[in-house]
């Protein structure tokens, strides 16, 4: 089985309880402490087993096989997968069946990262999951007062419109912009500063 380890906790000594997302499923697993033992991060792509056991209700992590790319030796965009990370796991702690999209997702992004600068590449992952959620609301409406918005839109957590004034935004974007981020879900047109104000967005939670 393969997957993507989203969290890990230490227990006792050196032991772990470790979350990883599966092609459909968060599984929870511990994990012994032991001489021979392979690294645990956060992000790692993983090829593993669980073995079951009566005695508890939490299965064993084992033959743990890393799948290693090479994009993680890069310190950015290691550090900006990881943060991400962090953010799907806080989004998906509480389930357990999940679908395949979310693990997809994570291998669509891996693939970009190999030539894909890290912060791009999240802000259209993260335009897909809100889709897949059905989150990424295509009106120009504020969330805040309800009334259209003809230009100047500031963009909040969730990636929802304000008017920049009900939100007291400092930077704002054209409704072409946003309309075309929105439907092509591609970075490509979108300056580095837009892309920081999104990537800090997306930061305060999915």
């Amino acid at each position: 089985m393969q997957g993507y380890i989203l969290n890990f906790a230490k227990v006792k000594d050196e032991d772990l309880i470790v979350t990883i997302l599966a092609n459909s499923k968060l599984y929870t697993a511990y994990r012994f402490y032991g001489l021979r033992h392979s690294q645990i991060n956060i992000g790692y792509k993983i090829d593993f087993e669980l073995e079951h056991s009566i005695k508890s209700k939490i299965p064993r992590l084992r033959d743990i096989l890393h799948l290693h790319e090479s994009w993680l030796f890069d310190t950015q965009k290691c550090f900006i997968w990881q943060q991400f990370i962090k953010l799907l796991y806080k989004h998906l702690k509480d389930i357990t069946e999940c679908g395949e999209f979310y693990f997809n997702l994570l291998e669509t992004i891996s693939i970009k990262l190999q030539k894909q600068n890290p912060k791009r590449a999240i802000i259209e992952a993260y335009l897909e999951l809100l889709e897949f959620e059905g989150r990424l609301n295509q009106e120009f409406k504020c969330f805040i007062c309800d009334k259209n918005i003809d230009d100047n839109i500031a963009i909040t957590r969730g990636f929802l419109k304000a008017h920049q004034n009900c939100i007291y935004s400092t930077t704002t974007f054209t409704k072409t912009t946003i309309e075309e981020l929105f439907k092509l879900k591609n970075s490509f047109f979108l300056t580095d500063k837009q892309c920081e104000t999104l990537w800090n967005i997306i930061s305060e939670g999915l």
